[in-house]
């Protein structure tokens, strides 16, 4: 693993670090545990500027709206706008669709699909999980029946982010229910203005309001189809290392980190001495700057494996798992060292770090995220160390 960047790439962090410090003023940034649609279209608007520049799909081909640059450009992004607490939008269309269709899409749909995304002019979410299916996605029941030129969808999805948002729903189907089950599913892009897709609210504890999406007769064209039919679970898992290398959420909760350390330093409670002179604090401060960086070195791992032209698959998983759980470890460090202040929300006057601590130690409980960690454990055992079902 190479752990220098090039000239060219460093110039292009410190850049884009100076236009996120000019762009995303203290109080339009990303709250942990917060969610309000202002801030999601501020987030819109700052990829349209990031766009402006060649930044946003800074790894999509030029003749695409994108870059032209590598893995290791798009890993710099994904961790400058997470420490610069950039509010989310456009993530799956730029981490997961637009992956997807460089590696299995026609060229008309590369034309159609992949300018919109590098522009930030559309909103995509994903439909995997349904009301009876969650971590063994292969079981799936949404159908999608051949019908003449294309397709009809009929099931439903569920725990949909961004659903009302989306102009696009990127989604999995059984399109042969007699085949092996990880063998009868394909992949789609589906427009959510379709006849026959409703939505029913779904809110989250952070103020998201995700959806159950019902698909009622729904008719595709076959250009809906990405890739090849009855290959769907192949090609989503293979984009979905690009989700799992996690240098985003890494970003975010490392800039958290460094926002405690800073508050430890400089604060004294009641009149006393800071938090940092407290032996216990230092030690627990010096564990979790360690797991910090091993989470970094794992994250950086899985873009280096991507720069090099290898599909990292356990790689990837392991940066995911050990991320999940080291965002619960600082968590509830966070939570013991600030105490009964630590469990006040953002808005609260007397709320440290803007009541980040309280937001992430809430957001660090949802274990299930883009794969259980069981889930993740499995592909590890399985696919890292060869071992058996």
């Amino acid at each position: 693993m190479d752990f220098d960047f090039t000239p060219e790439q460093s110039q292009f962090k410190d850049e884009l670090r100076e236009f996120l410090r000019a762009e995303v003023p203290l109080e339009k940034q990303e709250v942990f545990g917060q969610w309000s649609e202002e801030q999601y279209q501020f987030g819109r608007e700052i990829n349209r500027q990031l766009a402006a520049r060649n930044w946003l799909a800074i790894g999509l081909p030029e003749k695409y709206g994108g870059g032209g640059k590598g893995a290791i450009e798009r890993g710099i992004l994904a961790e400058e706008l997470g420490y610069g607490r950039v509010p989310k939008a456009g993530f799956i269309g730029l981490g997961i669709v637009a992956p997807a269709i460089m590696a299995f899409g026609t060229k008309d749909q590369k034309d159609l699909y992949l300018s919109p995304i590098a522009k930030g002019e559309v909103e995509y979410c994903q439909g995997f999980s349904e009301p009876n299916v969650g971590s063994d996605l292969a079981s799936l029941e949404l159908r999608a029946e051949r019908d003449g030129d294309g397709y009809v969808l009929n099931g439903a999805k569920m725990f949909t982010s961004y659903a009302f948002q989306a102009d696009y729903i990127y989604l999995l189907a059984r399109t042969d229910p007699q085949a092996e089950k990880h063998r009868g599913i394909s992949l789609f892009i589906v427009d959510m203005k379709t006849s026959g897709i409703s939505l029913q609210p779904l809110p989250y504890i952070n103020g998201e309001m995700a959806a159950q999406v019902d698909f009622d007769n729904v008719c595709l064209p076959w250009s809906s189809l990405i890739g090849e039919e009855n290959r769907g679970w192949y090609q989503a898992m293979t984009t979905l290392d690009y989700e799992r290398s996690g240098l985003g959420r890494y970003g975010s909760v490392r800039r958290v980190f460094d926002d405690i350390t800073d508050f430890c330093n400089d604060s004294a409670p009641d009149g006393g001495q800071p938090l940092a002179e407290h032996p216990l604090v230092r030690h627990q401060l010096a564990d979790r700057r360690l797991g910090m960086e091993t989470w970094k070195l794992l994250c950086w791992r899985v873009a280096w494996l991507q720069s090099t032209g290898s599909t990292p698959n356990a790689e990837a998983s392991i940066a995911f798992l050990y991320g999940t759980d080291e965002r619960l470890r600082f968590a509830e460090m966070a939570m013991e060292v600030l105490g009964p202040y630590a469990t006040l929300r953002n808005g609260s006057g007397q709320a440290p770090l803007l009541g980040n601590i309280e937001g992430i130690h809430r957001e660090a409980m949802h274990l299930h995220g883009a794969g259980t960690t069981e889930i993740h454990r499995n592909i590890i055992a399985q696919r890292g160390l060869g071992m058996p079902r």
